[in-house]
């Protein structure tokens, strides 16, 4: 049985149709990307698993139970984790205030504030400052933060948007970390040579559309399709 299931969504801004008929899965202990260039309905498709777009059609499926309709935080409580592209901390609080609600909110498991620390050294350092950070310091707070909820899946929107070069390769070298020690994670990113670089599986999006899906290796050996949806 899959971790994760969308069977058939539809999901809309308004009336605008932005999912159409969208079907995908992801194990537990896998990273799947999803693929595609901008308004693909990348990030709208973890939008809707999160409950944050309204669903009119179709199904998700989390560890075996239908979530559709459900309000974000219910669908968090049952251990899904989302890293918005936004980030979204809290910059008033300070680094360890933060990374403390969410492990309130969260489930008990290997991950605590102190390991947080550990792994992100520039957290540990700025713990008892204000989360006024950079861009790179935010999306590490931003990760830290739902690792330390120990969700059963993250759901991860553009971790390295925005970043310089050089940061974004830590950002990159973090979300391959925590992928090798088995974590699952649905990850969007722009950068299709990176995101496969990350990933086991892969699926391709156009107008809110599936166009193909597969191993990593599947997808980079269908050249059409890599030139016509991803342009690499």
């Amino acid at each position: 049985m899959a971790l994760l299931e969308l069977v058939d969504v539809n999901a809309y801004y308004g009336k605008s149709h932005v999912l159409q008929g969208l079907s995908l899965e992801v194990a537990e202990g896998e990273v799947v990307a999803l693929l595609g260039r901008n308004g693909s309905g990348r990030s709208t498709t973890l939008k809707a698993v999160m409950g944050m777009v309204a669903v009119r059609g179709g199904e998700i499926r989390f560890r075996g139970e239908t979530v559709t309709g459900r309000q974000p935080f219910t669908i968090a409580r049952l251990g899904v984790a989302y890293v918005p592209e936004e980030r979204r901390i809290f910059p008033n609080l300070t680094v360890a205030e933060n990374l403390r609600l969410a492990a309130l909110a969260g489930r008990k498991g290997p991950w605590t504030p102190k390991r947080a620390y550990e792994t992100f050294a520039v957290l540990g350092e700025r713990r008892n400052a204000l989360a006024k950070l950079s861009g790179g310091e935010q999306q590490m707070l931003a990760i830290a933060r739902a690792l330390v909820a120990n969700p059963h899946i993250i759901l991860l929107d553009e971790p390295m948007e925005g970043l310089a070069p050089m940061v974004a390769r830590d950002v990159e070298d973090v979300v391959r970390d925590i992928k090798r020690e088995g974590n699952t994670i649905l990850l969007v990113e722009q950068s299709a040579q990176v995101a496969m670089s990350l990933s086991d599986r892969g699926y391709v999006l156009s107008n809110g559309r599936l166009i193909t899906h597969g191993t990593i290796a599947e997808l980079r050996a269908d050249e059409a399709t890599m030139h016509r949806y991803l342009a690499v």
